[in-house]
């Protein structure tokens, strides 16, 4: 097993489409995906210098940078609002634009950069979002917020909405809570997924004019998907606040 180890051939084409196969890293005796790390990782510092250089010198009148992430940060907070209203939205920017921008930059990042271009032993570098596990893990970072929030809101009584309007719906109640973040989760894989898949392909069998309009359908579609998530996210979590 390869660990932490690129292949001595970085900037080779790879020749055909992998699909289910991962570049394992043995930490601990925990194996993980590398290349979802790696993708991962560097989507995260590209937003943390982002930041950066937009709060590194705050303006009055706003102007470069810092005009730009407070643009950023307005969207975001529209996202947060419109669902949470405005007595309960300010709590829950931090956690919506952060949801947002994670996926948007994922998504963008297996969208624009060629990774294919970087061979690795097994496997290939593309969208963190695009591996099931990735979207399970927002799914369920999601229902932690919404259990949270209910339960700061309300305490114990939260628990009362399982049983109404009757206790014969218990069961339902609860599975509801879990099915609506990994319904969340599923729809992001799946679309990611389908999206890099179907430029692979056509890339193969045509290999430039006919990918470009795909991969700009597919930018476009892979911001709609962050927006959903983080709107539905937002939705869920007002729910469970009201």
């Amino acid at each position: 097993m390869y660990i932490f180890n690129l292949t001595n051939t970085p900037l080779s084409l790879s020749n055909g489409v992998e699909v289910g196969v991962h570049y394992y890293w043995d930490i601990g005796g925990i194996s993980v995906h590398g290349q979802v790390f790696m993708v991962m990782w560097f989507v995260i510092f590209l937003l943390l210098g982002a930041s950066l250089l937009g709060t590194s010198k705050l303006q009055r009148i706003p102007e470069g940078w810092q005009n730009f992430m407070e643009s950023v940060l307005e969207f975001t907070q529209e996202i947060a609002r419109n669902q949470l209203g405005e007595s309960f939205y300010r709590p829950w920017v931090p956690f919506i634009s952060t949801l947002f921008l994670f996926i948007f930059g994922c998504n963008w990042a297996g969208a624009l950069i060629p990774w294919k271009l970087i061979e690795l032993p097994e496997g290939e570098l593309s969208a963190p979002t695009n591996d099931i596990n990735t979207t399970i893990a927002l799914a369920l970072l999601v229902s932690i917020f919404y259990f949270f929030g209910g339960l700061r809101k309300k305490g114990l009584g939260y628990f009362k909405r399982y049983i109404q309007p009757t206790p014969i719906l218990l069961p339902i109640n609860i599975l509801e809570d879990f099915t609506k973040p990994l319904s969340l989760s599923f729809r992001l894989f799946g679309n990611i997924l389908a999206d890099e898949l179907t430029v692979s392909v056509l890339t193969i069998l045509v290999p430039l004019f006919i990918p470009l309009p795909i991969m700009g359908l597919g930018i476009f579609a892979s911001s709609v998907q962050a927006l959903i998530f983080s709107t539905l996210a937002a939705a869920y979590i007002a729910e469970a606040v009201e």
